[in-house]
Protein backbone atom coordinates (compact mmCIF):
# COMPACT_ATOMS: atom_id res chain seq x y z
CA UNK A 1 0.00 0.00 0.00
CA UNK A 2 1.53 3.56 -0.92
CA UNK A 3 1.57 5.37 2.20
CA UNK A 4 2.48 8.85 0.34
CA UNK A 5 -0.28 11.33 -0.29
CA UNK A 6 -0.88 12.68 -4.03
CA UNK A 7 0.16 16.09 -3.03
CA UNK A 8 3.61 15.26 -1.40
CA UNK A 9 6.97 16.41 -3.41
CA UNK A 10 9.28 14.02 -2.55
CA UNK A 11 12.23 15.63 -4.79
CA UNK A 12 12.07 19.03 -2.97
CA UNK A 13 13.15 19.36 0.30
CA UNK A 14 11.32 19.92 3.27
CA UNK A 15 11.94 23.85 4.40
CA UNK A 16 11.82 25.22 7.82
CA UNK A 17 10.91 28.31 9.06
CA UNK A 18 10.94 30.03 13.35
CA UNK A 19 8.28 32.11 15.01
CA UNK A 20 9.91 35.30 15.00
CA UNK A 21 9.76 35.99 19.19
CA UNK A 22 8.45 39.63 18.80
CA UNK A 23 6.33 39.16 21.75
CA UNK A 24 7.23 39.26 25.34
CA UNK A 25 7.16 35.88 27.41
CA UNK A 26 8.34 33.57 25.19
CA UNK A 27 6.01 30.55 22.76
CA UNK A 28 4.65 29.20 25.64
CA UNK A 29 2.20 31.09 28.76
CA UNK A 30 4.01 29.05 31.31
CA UNK A 31 6.19 30.85 34.17
CA UNK A 32 9.51 27.56 33.09
CA UNK A 33 12.38 29.35 32.37
CA UNK A 34 12.44 30.77 28.49
CA UNK A 35 15.86 31.96 27.36
CA UNK A 36 14.10 34.06 25.04
CA UNK A 37 14.16 37.75 24.16
CA UNK A 38 11.85 39.88 23.05
CA UNK A 39 13.91 43.08 22.00
CA UNK A 40 15.30 44.05 18.59
CA UNK A 41 19.05 42.47 19.74
CA UNK A 42 18.39 39.03 20.54
CA UNK A 43 16.16 38.87 17.58
CA UNK A 44 19.11 40.29 15.38
CA UNK A 45 21.25 37.92 16.58
CA UNK A 46 18.56 34.94 16.61
CA UNK A 47 17.84 35.73 12.44
CA UNK A 48 21.56 35.29 11.78
CA UNK A 49 22.06 32.02 13.69
CA UNK A 50 18.94 30.67 11.88
CA UNK A 51 19.93 31.38 8.63
CA UNK A 52 23.31 30.13 8.84
CA UNK A 53 21.71 26.56 10.61
CA UNK A 54 19.48 26.36 7.48
CA UNK A 55 16.14 27.84 8.28
CA UNK A 56 14.99 29.89 4.87
CA UNK A 57 11.86 31.48 6.59
CA UNK A 58 10.96 33.77 9.78
CA UNK A 59 7.36 34.60 10.82
CA UNK A 60 6.80 37.35 12.92
CA UNK A 61 3.71 37.77 14.97
CA UNK A 62 1.20 40.24 14.54
CA UNK A 63 -1.14 41.68 17.59
CA UNK A 64 -1.80 44.87 18.64
CA UNK A 65 -3.28 44.37 22.07
CA UNK A 66 -0.69 41.90 23.19
CA UNK A 67 -1.91 38.99 24.01
CA UNK A 68 -1.73 35.60 25.62
CA UNK A 69 -0.14 36.94 29.08
CA UNK A 70 2.72 38.71 27.61
CA UNK A 71 2.82 42.60 27.98
CA UNK A 72 4.69 43.84 24.97
CA UNK A 73 4.74 43.44 21.35
CA UNK A 74 6.75 44.75 18.60
CA UNK A 75 4.30 45.66 15.42
CA UNK A 76 5.59 43.14 12.79
CA UNK A 77 5.92 44.79 9.40
CA UNK A 78 8.47 46.94 10.58
CA UNK A 79 10.16 44.08 12.87
CA UNK A 80 10.22 42.06 9.69
CA UNK A 81 11.85 45.39 7.90
CA UNK A 82 14.29 45.46 10.42
CA UNK A 83 15.11 41.50 10.28
CA UNK A 84 15.86 41.25 6.43
CA UNK A 85 18.20 44.49 6.69
CA UNK A 86 19.92 42.62 9.35
CA UNK A 87 20.05 38.79 7.60
CA UNK A 88 21.10 38.04 3.56
CA UNK A 89 19.18 34.84 2.80
CA UNK A 90 16.25 34.43 5.38
CA UNK A 91 13.17 35.05 4.32
CA UNK A 92 10.75 36.64 6.29
CA UNK A 93 7.12 37.13 6.52
CA UNK A 94 5.23 39.67 7.71
CA UNK A 95 1.80 39.18 9.36
CA UNK A 96 -1.06 41.20 8.87
CA UNK A 97 -4.91 41.43 9.18
CA UNK A 98 -7.42 42.83 6.60
CA UNK A 99 -9.15 45.47 7.98
CA UNK A 100 -6.26 46.93 10.13
CA UNK A 101 -4.92 47.54 6.58
CA UNK A 102 -5.59 48.53 2.98
CA UNK A 103 -4.05 45.93 0.62
CA UNK A 104 -3.15 48.56 -1.70
CA UNK A 105 -0.57 50.59 1.43
CA UNK A 106 0.46 46.76 2.07
CA UNK A 107 1.43 46.09 -1.61
CA UNK A 108 3.50 49.48 -1.21
CA UNK A 109 5.50 48.32 1.47
CA UNK A 110 6.40 44.34 0.74
CA UNK A 111 7.56 46.14 -2.96
CA UNK A 112 10.10 48.48 -1.04
CA UNK A 113 10.63 45.82 1.64
CA UNK A 114 11.33 43.47 -1.18
CA UNK A 115 14.21 45.84 -3.15
CA UNK A 116 15.89 46.59 0.56
CA UNK A 117 16.23 42.68 0.92
CA UNK A 118 16.65 41.58 -2.84
CA UNK A 119 13.62 39.73 -3.21
CA UNK A 120 13.19 37.99 0.04
CA UNK A 121 10.07 39.49 1.55
CA UNK A 122 7.05 37.93 2.34
CA UNK A 123 3.27 38.24 3.59
CA UNK A 124 0.93 36.09 6.21
CA UNK A 125 -2.63 36.99 6.09
CA UNK A 126 -4.37 37.08 9.20
CA UNK A 127 -7.99 37.10 8.92
CA UNK A 128 -8.14 38.23 12.63
CA UNK A 129 -10.22 36.57 15.96
CA UNK A 130 -9.63 38.77 18.87
CA UNK A 131 -13.12 41.10 18.43
CA UNK A 132 -11.58 43.48 20.97
CA UNK A 133 -8.48 44.54 18.74
CA UNK A 134 -11.13 45.58 16.35
CA UNK A 135 -13.87 47.21 17.97
CA UNK A 136 -11.67 49.26 20.66
CA UNK A 137 -9.87 50.60 17.03
CA UNK A 138 -13.19 51.42 16.20
CA UNK A 139 -12.98 49.02 13.13
CA UNK A 140 -15.71 47.24 11.85
CA UNK A 141 -15.85 43.73 13.44
CA UNK A 142 -16.97 41.29 10.68
CA UNK A 143 -18.55 37.87 11.61
CA UNK A 144 -16.26 34.68 10.67
CA UNK A 145 -16.98 33.64 7.34
CA UNK A 146 -17.59 37.48 6.31
CA UNK A 147 -13.89 37.71 7.39
CA UNK A 148 -12.80 34.77 4.90
CA UNK A 149 -14.50 37.11 2.40
CA UNK A 150 -12.67 40.38 2.64
CA UNK A 151 -9.43 38.32 3.37
CA UNK A 152 -10.01 36.93 -0.57
CA UNK A 153 -10.49 39.99 -1.92
CA UNK A 154 -7.40 41.63 0.15
CA UNK A 155 -5.20 38.81 -1.53
CA UNK A 156 -6.39 39.15 -5.00
CA UNK A 157 -5.58 43.08 -4.81
CA UNK A 158 -2.27 42.26 -3.45
CA UNK A 159 -1.22 39.67 -6.62
CA UNK A 160 -3.22 41.82 -8.85
CA UNK A 161 -1.16 44.94 -7.85
CA UNK A 162 2.24 42.92 -7.77
CA UNK A 163 1.49 41.33 -11.42
CA UNK A 164 -0.34 44.12 -13.33
CA UNK A 165 -0.07 47.30 -14.56
CA UNK A 166 -3.36 49.84 -14.51
CA UNK A 167 -5.24 47.16 -12.22
CA UNK A 168 -8.90 46.91 -11.48
CA UNK A 169 -10.43 44.98 -9.19
CA UNK A 170 -14.27 45.47 -7.79
CA UNK A 171 -15.28 43.71 -4.88
CA UNK A 172 -17.56 43.79 -1.69
CA UNK A 173 -14.82 45.84 0.34
CA UNK A 174 -12.27 47.05 -1.66
CA UNK A 175 -12.52 49.17 -5.25
CA UNK A 176 -8.94 49.76 -7.21
CA UNK A 177 -9.42 50.98 -10.23
CA UNK A 178 -6.94 51.08 -13.08
CA UNK A 179 -3.92 51.67 -10.24
CA UNK A 180 0.11 50.87 -11.17
CA UNK A 181 2.65 50.32 -8.70
CA UNK A 182 5.85 51.15 -9.82
CA UNK A 183 8.73 49.75 -9.05
CA UNK A 184 7.35 45.87 -9.41
CA UNK A 185 8.68 43.20 -7.17
CA UNK A 186 12.03 42.19 -6.88
CA UNK A 187 12.70 39.51 -10.15
CA UNK A 188 13.40 36.10 -8.51
CA UNK A 189 13.44 33.03 -10.72
CA UNK A 190 10.53 30.37 -9.52
CA UNK A 191 8.95 33.14 -7.43
CA UNK A 192 5.70 35.55 -9.38
CA UNK A 193 5.32 37.88 -6.57
CA UNK A 194 6.18 38.19 -2.81
CA UNK A 195 5.12 35.11 -1.60
CA UNK A 196 1.78 34.80 0.09
CA UNK A 197 1.24 33.00 3.56
CA UNK A 198 -2.32 32.28 4.79
CA UNK A 199 -4.08 30.35 7.78
CA UNK A 200 -6.83 28.59 9.50
CA UNK A 201 -8.57 25.16 10.38
CA UNK A 202 -11.82 26.81 9.31
CA UNK A 203 -13.95 25.19 5.91
CA UNK A 204 -13.65 28.97 4.93
CA UNK A 205 -10.41 29.12 5.71
CA UNK A 206 -9.18 26.01 3.66
CA UNK A 207 -11.87 27.28 1.30
CA UNK A 208 -9.98 30.39 0.75
CA UNK A 209 -6.78 28.82 1.09
CA UNK A 210 -6.89 26.76 -1.67
CA UNK A 211 -8.69 29.40 -3.74
CA UNK A 212 -5.91 32.24 -3.61
CA UNK A 213 -2.81 31.11 -1.27
CA UNK A 214 0.45 30.06 -2.19
CA UNK A 215 1.47 29.12 1.02
CA UNK A 216 -1.77 27.36 3.51
CA UNK A 217 -0.59 27.53 7.39
CA UNK A 218 -2.31 25.74 10.04
CA UNK A 219 -1.93 25.98 14.13
CA UNK A 220 -0.51 22.33 15.12
CA UNK A 221 -2.04 19.27 14.29
CA UNK A 222 -1.22 15.56 14.26
CA UNK A 223 -0.91 13.73 11.02
CA UNK A 224 -5.08 12.41 10.62
CA UNK A 225 -6.00 15.80 11.86
CA UNK A 226 -3.18 18.01 8.97
CA UNK A 227 -4.46 15.46 6.27
CA UNK A 228 -8.00 16.79 6.74
CA UNK A 229 -7.03 19.98 6.41
CA UNK A 230 -4.59 19.29 3.35
CA UNK A 231 -7.77 17.44 1.65
CA UNK A 232 -9.98 20.58 2.08
CA UNK A 233 -7.46 22.84 0.71
CA UNK A 234 -7.17 20.77 -2.03
CA UNK A 235 -10.86 20.55 -2.74
CA UNK A 236 -11.21 23.96 -3.23
CA UNK A 237 -8.43 24.77 -5.02
CA UNK A 238 -8.93 23.17 -8.90
CA UNK A 239 -10.74 24.97 -11.20
CA UNK A 240 -11.95 27.61 -9.02
CA UNK A 241 -7.77 28.55 -8.88
CA UNK A 242 -7.29 31.99 -10.68
CA UNK A 243 -5.58 34.67 -10.59
CA UNK A 244 -5.27 38.07 -11.90
CA UNK A 245 -6.00 37.87 -15.85
CA UNK A 246 -7.73 34.48 -15.14
CA UNK A 247 -4.46 32.88 -14.62
CA UNK A 248 -4.35 29.17 -13.41
CA UNK A 249 -2.35 29.70 -10.04
CA UNK A 250 -0.09 27.02 -8.78
CA UNK A 251 -1.05 24.46 -6.26
CA UNK A 252 -0.78 25.52 -2.79
CA UNK A 253 2.16 24.72 -0.28
CA UNK A 254 1.35 23.63 2.98
CA UNK A 255 2.92 24.49 6.49
CA UNK A 256 2.12 23.14 9.45
CA UNK A 257 2.97 24.88 13.60
CA UNK A 258 5.51 22.70 15.92
CA UNK A 259 6.73 23.54 19.25
CA UNK A 260 9.92 21.68 19.27
CA UNK A 261 11.37 19.90 22.67
CA UNK A 262 14.77 17.65 21.53
CA UNK A 263 16.71 16.11 24.14
CA UNK A 264 18.95 13.29 24.87
CA UNK A 265 16.40 11.07 25.62
CA UNK A 266 12.75 10.94 25.29
CA UNK A 267 12.03 10.61 28.80
CA UNK A 268 13.71 14.28 29.42
CA UNK A 269 11.73 15.50 26.53
CA UNK A 270 8.25 14.11 27.78
CA UNK A 271 9.68 15.70 31.47
CA UNK A 272 9.97 18.75 29.40
CA UNK A 273 6.85 19.28 28.50
CA UNK A 274 5.07 18.36 31.64
CA UNK A 275 7.29 21.18 33.19
CA UNK A 276 5.77 23.85 30.98
CA UNK A 277 1.91 22.59 31.32
CA UNK A 278 2.53 22.32 35.51
CA UNK A 279 4.13 25.67 35.44
CA UNK A 280 1.00 27.12 33.09
CA UNK A 281 -0.01 30.80 33.68
CA UNK A 282 -3.42 29.39 34.70
CA UNK A 283 -5.16 32.84 34.31
CA UNK A 284 -3.93 34.09 31.14
CA UNK A 285 -3.76 30.29 29.47
CA UNK A 286 -7.63 29.83 30.56
CA UNK A 287 -8.22 34.50 29.12
CA UNK A 288 -6.36 33.00 26.00
CA UNK A 289 -9.10 29.88 26.16
CA UNK A 290 -12.32 31.41 26.61
CA UNK A 291 -11.18 34.03 23.74
CA UNK A 292 -10.21 31.75 21.03
CA UNK A 293 -12.69 29.27 22.09
CA UNK A 294 -15.68 31.63 21.44
CA UNK A 295 -14.03 32.37 18.02
CA UNK A 296 -13.94 28.56 17.33
CA UNK A 297 -16.95 27.45 18.27
CA UNK A 298 -18.19 31.20 16.03
CA UNK A 299 -17.86 28.98 12.47
CA UNK A 300 -20.64 27.23 11.55
CA UNK A 301 -19.29 23.62 11.73
CA UNK A 302 -17.35 24.41 14.99
CA UNK A 303 -14.30 23.80 13.13
CA UNK A 304 -12.56 27.03 13.21
CA UNK A 305 -8.73 27.26 15.03
CA UNK A 306 -8.58 26.06 18.97
CA UNK A 307 -12.19 24.91 18.52
CA UNK A 308 -10.63 21.72 19.91
CA UNK A 309 -7.73 22.56 21.97
CA UNK A 310 -7.03 21.54 25.62
CA UNK A 311 -5.48 23.69 28.73
CA UNK A 312 -2.35 21.38 27.65
CA UNK A 313 -2.75 22.41 24.03
CA UNK A 314 -2.98 26.37 24.60
CA UNK A 315 0.31 26.63 26.69
CA UNK A 316 1.61 27.02 23.67
CA UNK A 317 -1.23 29.16 22.05
CA UNK A 318 -0.74 28.20 18.48
CA UNK A 319 -1.12 24.15 19.30
CA UNK A 320 2.28 23.63 19.02
CA UNK A 321 2.29 20.50 21.30
CA UNK A 322 -0.40 18.81 19.12
CA UNK A 323 2.43 18.17 16.22
CA UNK A 324 4.42 15.97 19.04
CA UNK A 325 7.76 17.45 17.58
CA UNK A 326 9.17 15.98 21.42
CA UNK A 327 11.64 13.35 22.04
CA UNK A 328 15.36 12.85 20.49
CA UNK A 329 16.56 14.41 17.53
CA UNK A 330 16.10 11.07 15.67
CA UNK A 331 12.57 10.83 17.02
CA UNK A 332 11.86 14.12 15.35
CA UNK A 333 13.28 14.29 12.73
CA UNK A 334 11.58 10.65 11.22
CA UNK A 335 7.99 12.37 13.19
CA UNK A 336 9.45 15.44 10.55
CA UNK A 337 9.88 12.84 7.64
CA UNK A 338 5.84 11.25 8.20
CA UNK A 339 3.94 14.70 7.90
CA UNK A 340 6.27 15.31 4.64
CA UNK A 341 5.00 12.21 3.22
CA UNK A 342 0.88 13.36 3.92
CA UNK A 343 2.12 16.50 2.28
CA UNK A 344 3.85 19.09 4.30
CA UNK A 345 6.15 21.08 3.10
CA UNK A 346 7.43 23.39 5.60
CA UNK A 347 7.94 23.51 9.52
CA UNK A 348 6.92 26.67 11.48
CA UNK A 349 8.92 26.16 14.43
CA UNK A 350 8.67 27.24 18.01
CA UNK A 351 11.23 26.78 21.56
CA UNK A 352 11.91 27.75 24.73
CA UNK A 353 15.47 28.57 24.28
CA UNK A 354 15.46 30.18 20.48
CA UNK A 355 19.35 30.82 19.78
CA UNK A 356 20.58 28.10 21.35
CA UNK A 357 17.48 25.06 20.23
CA UNK A 358 17.43 27.14 16.27
CA UNK A 359 21.43 26.12 16.56
CA UNK A 360 20.89 23.12 17.80
CA UNK A 361 17.92 22.12 15.32
CA UNK A 362 20.35 22.69 12.62
CA UNK A 363 23.26 21.16 13.58
CA UNK A 364 21.10 17.65 15.63
CA UNK A 365 17.89 17.29 13.44
CA UNK A 366 18.14 18.90 9.97
CA UNK A 367 20.47 16.44 8.88
CA UNK A 368 19.13 13.68 10.14
CA UNK A 369 15.95 15.16 8.08
CA UNK A 370 17.91 15.31 5.18
CA UNK A 371 19.12 12.18 4.99
CA UNK A 372 15.52 10.33 5.74
CA UNK A 373 13.97 12.33 2.36
CA UNK A 374 17.16 11.21 0.79
CA UNK A 375 16.14 7.37 1.44
CA UNK A 376 12.35 8.45 0.93
CA UNK A 377 13.09 10.21 -2.30
CA UNK A 378 15.04 7.14 -3.89
CA UNK A 379 13.04 4.74 -2.52
CA UNK A 380 10.33 5.92 -4.60
CA UNK A 381 12.35 6.06 -7.69
CA UNK A 382 12.76 9.84 -7.45
CA UNK A 383 16.22 12.04 -5.78
CA UNK A 384 16.07 15.45 -3.67
CA UNK A 385 17.19 18.09 -4.89
CA UNK A 386 19.39 20.88 -3.12
CA UNK A 387 17.93 23.88 -2.39
CA UNK A 388 19.06 26.94 -4.14
CA UNK A 389 19.62 29.64 -2.41
CA UNK A 390 18.61 33.34 -3.33
CA UNK A 391 22.06 33.93 -4.45
CA UNK A 392 22.57 31.33 -6.69
CA UNK A 393 19.43 32.33 -8.70
CA UNK A 394 19.79 36.18 -9.15
CA UNK A 395 20.20 36.66 -12.43
CA UNK A 396 23.62 38.16 -14.25
CA UNK A 397 22.87 42.13 -15.20
CA UNK A 398 20.19 42.14 -12.75
CA UNK A 399 21.68 43.23 -9.26
CA UNK A 400 18.34 46.04 -9.07
CA UNK A 401 15.96 43.47 -9.17
CA UNK A 402 13.98 44.39 -11.91
CA UNK A 403 10.36 42.43 -11.88
CA UNK A 404 9.43 40.97 -14.88
CA UNK A 405 6.31 43.44 -15.94
CA UNK A 406 9.44 46.30 -15.33
CA UNK A 407 11.53 44.36 -17.80
CA UNK A 408 8.81 43.59 -20.59
CA UNK A 409 7.99 47.83 -20.33
CA UNK A 410 12.16 48.52 -20.73
CA UNK A 411 12.60 46.04 -23.93
CA UNK A 412 8.67 48.05 -25.21
CA UNK A 413 10.68 51.08 -24.72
Amino acid sequence: MNDISNVARLSEPLKFAYWVPNVSGGLVVSTIEQRTGWDFDYNRKLAQIAEDSGFEYALTQTRYAASYGADKQHEATSFSLALLAATERLRVIAAVHPGMWHPGVLAKFIITADHISNGRAAVNIVSGWLKNEFTNFGLEWLEHDERYVRTEEFIRVLRGLWTEQEYSQSGKYYNITDFTLNPAPVDVPGRAHPEIFFGGNSTAAQATAGRVADWYFSNGKDLEGFKENIAGVVAASGETRRGTGGAALPAPRFGLNGFVIARDSEKEARDTLREIVAKAHKPAVQGFRDAVQEAGASTKDGKGMWADSSFEDLVQYNDGFKTQLIGTPEQIAERIVEYKKIGVNLFLTGYLHFQEEVAAFGADILPIVRELEADLARKHGTELVPTRTLASQARPGNPAGVGPRAAAESVAV
